[in-house]
């Protein structure tokens, strides 16, 4: 069981970074820019996040089982389409579209199988801890990957490969048994989600923006903002009338969650956002083909295997608010080492000691973070919070493509290369106090979860 949840983290990982390495082949196959391979990973990764909620909520409705399966196939559809795509709309269609709604629809399951299958404190430390180092991995080998079959094969062979790994997936989950069964007389908020989908895309969508054109970017910043607001004040009168909205407001009376929740945004908009960066700097102005810029990767994968493989021997031995906090501050330092590096040497060997120190302190924090916030809260709202941890981190992946990635395609120059590493520092810093605010409380002898409490529906 565990092995399916895993490999579709992995998966769905693999599929927002392998992407990286194909810029250059893509777009002459395809005939665009840079510019367009970036609106399509983003694009993908907004997807996912503005759907994860949305998608968290139909486990309670149709069952965990159920949206896990279905996701597998959206997603493997979306997959062969990609493969078969004659020009970027299709590529967009496929890739962005019905592989991010796909991975909305699996990821939320995953996460709270993996909570109801796994009561115990440790055995669910260590079951989160080889989702995430799955999925770290994956996210981190993908230009490798991707850059084997990619030189071996084609860009399009990367699809077919993801097709093919989820056939397995699908074959190992038969072995999968819901916990809980499903509740179709739960409501639905429709127009929450379309409220909440339409926000977060008009931000993200107002980011890339910003290199095009100021003004259309304020816009959008601001019609985001304001479909937000409106959908968390629909949602605070859905509540007040006695209605189940959406997302229930009082996730976010959790300081130790809120918390949790931002390191996880954080984690992934570095994780995204350096991995976007580095890739296109190496290829476009350094030309290296897809798989001397995946081999060079391979520095990031070895230095989260190692850290995140050892998540529950670091759990057992550390707080969980203290291996944050180690994990983001060694991030940085490689952000640092990254920007040093590549400005003192032309050789490729520059990238890696960068590389190894991201991995390694993402491998750090990815289970810890997750496992603070899930175990915040009981079993009746497992459905939510997943659905809301898992969004808060595709947003982070959005927008660290988004951002490092506008502030590189505007120049495309070291220069460029060197202010996108420094913003995501900077982000990082970010991450970093918020790690240092999280309570002294939270580490796995006084994070627990109430076992033993059916679903409660409004």
């Amino acid at each position: 069981m565990l092995a399916a949840l895993a490999l579709a983290q992995f998966i769905c990982s693999f599929a927002g970074s392998n992407m990286n390495v194909m810029i250059n082949d893509i777009s002459k196959d395809l005939n665009t820019t840079v510019q367009g391979v970036q609106v399509a990973i983003t694009v993908f990764l907004l997807v996912m996040a503005a759907l994860m909620i949305p998608g968290g909520k139909l486990t309670d409705h149709y069952g965990r089982k159920r949206c896990f399966l279905t996701g597998l196939i959206v997603y493997a559809i979306g997959a062969l389409l990609s493969a078969a795509s004659p020009g970027l709309g299709v590529l967009i269609l496929g890739n962005s579209i019905l592989e991010g709604v796909g991975t909305a629809l699996l990821i939320p399951p995953v996460y709270i199988l993996t909570t109801l299958l796994y009561p115990d404190m440790t055995a669910r430390a260590r079951a989160f801890g080889v989702i995430m180092a799955l999925g770290g991995i994956g996210a981190a080998a993908g230009p490798l990957i991707g850059g084997l079959i990619t030189t071996g094969i084609s860009w399009r062979a990367a699809f077919v490969f993801q097709a093919l790994v989820i056939a397995v997936i699908v074959i190992l989950s038969r072995r999968i048994d819901d916990p809980l069964p499903p509740d179709p007389t739960c409501s639905f908020d429709t127009a929450g989600a379309i409220l909440s989908a339409v926000g977060l895309v008009l931000v993200v969508m107002g980011i890339l923006a910003a290199d095009n054109n100021i003004w259309l970017m304020i816009a959008l910043l601001a019609l985001g903002s304001l479909v937000l607001w409106w959908f968390l004040r629909s949602a605070r009168a859905k509540e007040a009338s006695g209605k189940e909205p959406l997302l229930s407001l009082s996730l976010f009376r959790n300081r130790t969650s809120n918390l949790g929740l931002v390191t996880q945004n954080i984690q992934w908009l570095l994780l995204l956002g350096s991995s976007f960066t580095v890739a296109a700097y190496l290829q476009v102005v350094r030309h290296y083909d897809a798989i001397q810029t995946g081999v060079i990767f391979t520095a990031a994968t070895l230095g989260l295997l190692v850290t995140s493989l050892s998540a529950e021997r670091l759990a057992k031995r550390h707080p969980q608010r203290t291996l944050i906090r180690t994990g983001f501050a060694v991030c940085i330092v490689g952000v640092v080492v990254l920007i040093a590096l590549a400005a003192a040497f032309s050789t490729a060997w520059a990238f890696v000691p960068g590389l190894l120190l991201i991995g390694l302190g993402l491998g750090v924090m990815l289970t810890p973070s997750v496992n603070v916030v899930q175990s915040s809260f009981p079993e009746e709202q497992q459905g939510e919070i997943s659905g809301l941890s898992r969004s808060v981190s595709n947003l982070g992946s959005s927008f660290g493509t988004a951002i490092a990635g506008t502030i590189l395609v505007s120049g495309l120059t070291k220069g460029a290369y060197a202010a996108a590493m420094i913003a995501l520092a900077v982000i990082g810093l970010g991450g970093l106090a918020a790690a240092a605010r999280l309570p002294r409380g939270t580490d796995p002898s006084t994070v627990l979860v109430p076992q033993g409490t059916a679903p409660q529906h409004q």
